[in-house]
């Protein structure tokens, strides 16, 4: 009977509504103990078990891909990074690896823009203010005002920029792939370097991947091209922001905030500094939030996994409803 480790977070909880298909496919399960993700001891634990996975942000590196073989068919990760994954290891040793690509597309622009505008019209402050009972008036900006810089224009950043533009903000872009013609005539964006873009934007939104090439991306000598007004916002992954050289700037008033959702270390640890700024706004990797958008990768996940080992896949719509 072939073996699935089930570690997505997002699966567990329902892991029994789950089960029916499963037991359908005469697949045996395993639900570890997860928090947040499995390192990599964690699945060296189970390693040779299982002929399938259902993972998280898991730790899927050549020596636990190496100990995992030969049973080990199919990764099917649930959402869309998979920067976790040594996929190219993977594709040498003959392992699938299997996302979702453009899964929370929508949630996670509408957070880039819900940030913009709580640091544009200071709203989460003003509440604070009248309900510590201070009566102050505090400056905004309207976001036709502002420049938005978005750092790595995919599927995520031109939601994002679709969005901005709306609101009327100058847009300008930074990738390393060009981009379509149209998309820039029609929302008026002017793609050009870093440095420039830091330079000039007063909201900078990372969107790219991460691999070795943006690695921290966001660094000392980043950080001092941005402007003293400036809000850095992260809603992709936590190692394209050196933490460490941004706790720096914002003490020194480098710059004038940050929005985090993804950080180096997750959970954030209790004693990183982040937690007592008051120019920061933080979350715990929430900007996926969405039922529906849930719902599409939990089935969108399964489906890759059977896929993955072989299984004929078109019975499956039976089961969602």
């Amino acid at each position: 009977m072939p073996t699935v480790l089930l570690s997505a977070p997002y699966m567990i909880p329902y892991v029994e509504r789950f089960r029916p298909v499963f037991e359908h496919y005469g697949l045996e399960v395993i639900v570890p103990e997860v928090h947040e993700r499995m390192s990599e001891e964690e699945l060296l634990a189970y390693a040779g078990q299982f002929d399938g996975a259902l993972c998280g942000d898991d730790r899927y590196t050549l020596r636990v891909l190496q100990a995992c073989l030969p049973r080990l068919k199919v990764i099917s990760k649930w959402g869309t990074g998979i920067d976790s994954i040594d996929k190219v290891s993977a594709n040498q040793l003959g392992i699938q690896v299997r996302n979702t690509p453009n899964a929370f597309t929508l949630p996670v622009s509408d957070s880039v823009l819900g940030y913009i505008l709580a640091f544009a019209r200071r709203q989460p402050w003003m509440d604070r203010a009248v309900k510590a009972g201070v009566w102050e008036k505090l400056p905004g900006r309207s976001l036709s005002e502002c420049t938005l810089g978005v750092i790595g224009v995919g599927n995520i950043g031109k939601a994002v920029m679709r969005r901005a533009r709306a609101f009327g903000m100058k847009l300008l872009g930074n990738d390393i792939i060009p981009m379509p013609p149209e998309f820039i005539a029609e929302f008026g964006v002017e793609m050009t370097s870093l440095p420039d873009l830091l330079s000039r934007a007063d909201f900078v939104s990372v969107n790219c991947d991460l691999n070795p090439t943006s690695f921290h991306i966001i660094n000392a000598e980043t950080l001092a091209m941005m402007k003293p007004g400036a809000v850095l916002i992260n809603t992709a992954r936590g190692p394209l922001v050196d933490e460490k050289a941004l706790v720096e700037a914002l003490q020194q008033g480098r710059i004038a905030g940050a929005a985090l959702d993804v950080f180096e270390v997750e959970p954030l640890p209790a004693e990183s500094p982040l937690r007592g700024m008051d120019q920061v706004m933080l979350a715990a990797h929430n900007t996926n939030s969405s039922p529906a958008a849930w719902e599409r990768v939990h089935w969108n996940t399964i489906r890759n996994l059977l896929d993955g080992l072989g299984m004929d896949v078109n019975g499956l719509s039976i089961f969602q409803g």
